[in-house]
């Protein structure tokens, strides 16, 4: 069953998968998993195919290598900076 996580809500997500765990495993536990991006949608299980690391040792180092691979826009406005006065 296809599932669709706001990009805000993935940790939930990526604590369902034992870690350590290889990027080819995660990949294959999130391909029905559609990350609802500021810009539009990814589906998590390629996303996670194309990172640069091979294993993640928890939830936090996947939630990491994911947010590194998407673009500025598909996280909110470009340049918009929060907590400058």
């Amino acid at each position: 069953m296809a599932r669709e996580v706001k990009l805000s809500r993935v940790e939930s997500v990526l604590g369902e998968l034992s870690y350590p765990a290889t990027r080819e495993t995660a990949a294959s536990e999130f391909e029905d998993v559609t990350l609802l991006l500021a810009d539009g949608e990814r589906n998590l299980g390629e996303l996670i195919a194309d990172v640069p690391a091979n294993e993640f040792d928890s939830n936090e180092e996947l939630q990491s290598e994911i947010n590194n691979a998407l673009p500025r826009e598909a996280v909110g406005e470009p340049y918009q900076s929060e907590g400058e006065g």
